[in-house]
């Protein structure tokens, strides 16, 4: 059993009862979130890369929970001086979290922490996606990313059961570039994710669903709050 729950925008909860990790926690300042970060309880915090939107709540989930956050090398540096408990690793890379192993696969985007009072950007290394194995399922988390060629190469190294796929354009690839990263990845379902928390990254996820369905792919389309079990 594996619980699968939507936190909106990129963020997502994964638990099989006894643990559970969250990935990209941004829940304050999202304007369709419904979960409360003080309410998560997880062992551990997945960061794909360094924008607020993706690392908003990690450091406070993380430490309400002594839980170890896990990104790369530089964003978990960064981190770890909030005083965060981080592991850090990198692209290509394998680490067991006891109950489930993550590797850290490529992402095409950009990755900073902005701070707008000091105008001062701060690197925050590569950025990432991750796929997760646990409990003899496959999920992939692919972070904000465009379509890049090597998507085939991690479809064909890995049995994905569920892929989260960004579709709302602009910042990451848009709907019709996702389902050919979907097709390309041989994921047997897919949740689009980074897209309608904003005007400007607005989509149609029942429309990306059909897209997907035309590949004879299965597309869940979920709402912050929703869950299922795996």
């Amino acid at each position: 059993m594996l619980k699968v729950e939507y936190h909106g925008h990129s963020c997502v909860q994964l638990s099989d009862g006894e643990h559970s990790l969250i990935i990209d926690p941004f829940l304050s300042d999202n304007p369709v979130a419904v979960a409360d970060p003080d309410a998560i309880r997880v062992q551990h915090v997945l960061l794909t890369h360094a924008h607020g939107d993706h690392i908003q709540n990690a450091a406070q989930i993380a430490k309400s929970n002594d839980a170890t956050l896990i990104a790369i090398h530089e964003l978990a540096t960064y981190m770890s001086w909030q005083g965060v408990k981080a592991q850090d690793m990198n692209i290509g890379g394998r680490i067991s979290l006891g109950y489930a192993e993550v590797q850290m696969v490529q992402a095409f985007h950009s990755s900073a922490v902005i701070h707008h009072e000091t105008k001062e950007i701060i690197y925050g290394g590569m950025p990432a996606g991750f796929i997760i194995r646990w409990n003899g399922h496959t999920i992939l988390h692919a972070g904000d990313t465009n379509l890049f060629l090597d998507m085939k190469l991690i479809g064909e190294r890995n049995a994905i059961d569920l892929a989260f796929l960004p579709i709302g354009d602009l910042y990451t690839m848009g709907p019709e570039d996702a389902a050919d990263a979907a097709e390309w990845l041989q994921a047997k379902q897919v949740v689009p994710v980074h897209y309608n928390t904003f005007e400007l990254i607005q989509q149609d996820g029942a429309a990306f669903a059909k897209l997907l369905s035309a590949r004879g792919i299965e597309g869940r389309v979920m709402h912050p709050g929703e869950h299922f079990i795996l």
